[in-house]
């Protein structure tokens, strides 16, 4: 059998290289804010990366640069938002039905923060005030399917607040799904002081469960098909050795390290710019790469690199779990199954590039036609992104 030409992958992996930055795809948000004198706030957080056709393939808009859009254009961003979300969201107040909210829109930090730092990511944040008619029983959404085959399937995460505390359950959907209905009866007229569990839903078993396979479903498309870089550091890690111990020990090692800085940025105890993380998680690609060049042998040395760099892989998928702040069993869920959809992401790379290679059984021509020429393709895709996104 004929082994693939060395130069073809080179150019095909540049080509690749260089027409996707590996940004991660950006989430669709949707916070409620209800109280119980019967006002509510409807906010919406939408990158405005989401505009383009591939969003992943653009940088995040920073505070610097947001400083600089005037109120015109603001205006003309805030009109092309309103279009995006007509054709990825629905708002549905039971018995109403469909309503249209009219957003006022502004610029906030990723996450719906207070923009403080320079290079700060920065998002638009809509909001829509109103007062709840009487009789309003529930308020839900549903994420549309997309009409558009070339538009990429974006999450849309359901979260709400019920007088400042943030309701234990929510929900991640997918193209096609509609949110549990947040019970709202009795919030249209003022009501006597109560616990914001008098109102509203707790999350049961049925509900955990939902919560905990959507995150398990959104941590594996972070890694396939939308997660490039990361498959790529995978990958890497693969090419040092077929042997499953090793790479089991090196996938575990990995998976552990970006579990422990998701979670403290999750809680807010950690955060990195993506000015910073983004390329260091470059450089990473680079390091394996070229460490599976010099040395032919695995040894637990590679462990250690692994950990630290599975630290800075972690910080960059913070981003995935900027929506839920709250120390809630429900963010305890979620941050359990992300991480488990990333493990089998991840397990579902080795295993295609297995199959890939297996065939191969001469360990001098795997390591010739294989190794070698895999991990400069790897390098020089992760130089390329070094330089994307510490100079352009």
């Amino acid at each position: 059998m004929k082994l693939p030409n060395p130069r073809l992958l080179t150019a095909s992996l540049l080509f690749a290289a260089s027409a996707a930055l590996a940004h991660p795809v950006p989430d669709v948000l949707v916070r409620s804010h209800f109280s119980s004198t019967g006002e509510a706030e409807i906010r919406v957080e939408v990158d405005p990366r989401s505009f383009e056709a591939h969003p992943e393939e653009h940088d995040y808009l920073e505070k610097s640069a947001a400083e600089t859009v005037d109120q015109t254009a603001l205006e003309t961003m805030g009109k092309t938002a309103d279009r995006f979300l007509a054709g990825r969201v629905k708002f549905l107040l039971e018995p109403i039905g469909e309503v249209n909210p009219e957003f006022e829109w502004a610029f906030a930090k990723l996450g719906d923060e207070a923009l403080e730092n320079p290079d700060d990511p920065t998002v638009l944040v809509g909001s829509w005030k109103t007062t709840l008619p009487k009789g309003l029983s529930g308020f839900r959404i549903e994420s549309l399917k997309l009409t558009d085959p070339a538009a990429i399937p974006m999450n849309v995460v359901f979260l709400n607040h019920l007088d400042g505390k943030q309701i234990e359950r929510y929900a991640v959907l997918f193209p096609g799904e509609k949110s549990f209905l947040l019970d709202l009866t009795g919030l249209a007229t003022p009501l006597p002081v109560t616990s914001p569990e008098a109102v509203g839903v707790k999350a049961g078993n049925d509900d955990l469960a939902a919560i905990f396979t959507s995150e398990v479903k959104r941590g594996f498309l972070h890694v396939l098909p939308l997660g490039l870089d990361h498959v790529l550091f995978v990958l890497g890690l693969f090419l040092m050795t077929r042997k499953w111990k090793p790479l089991l020990f090196q996938v575990t090692t990995f998976t552990l390290a970006h579990t422990i800085t998701l979670w403290l940025a999750s809680a807010g105890w950690v955060s990195l710019p993506p000015s910073v993380v983004e390329p260091v998680i470059a450089a990473s690609i680079v390091f394996v790469a070229l460490e599976n060049l010099v040395r032919r042998e695995y040894s637990h040395w590679r462990l250690v690199v692994v950990f630290v760099f599975g630290l800075i892989h972690g910080l960059g998928f913070a981003g995935v779990m900027a929506t839920r702040l709250d120390s809630t069993g429900s963010l305890v869920l979620g941050l359990l199954g992300i991480n488990i959809g990333v493990e089998f992401g991840q397990l579902a790379v080795i295993a295609i590039a297995f199959l890939a290679t297996c065939w191969i059984a001469s360990e001098e021509k795997y390591r010739r036609f294989v190794v070698v020429p895999g991990s400069i393709l790897i390098a020089l895709a992760g130089v390329w992104w070094v330089v994307e996104r510490t100079m352009l």
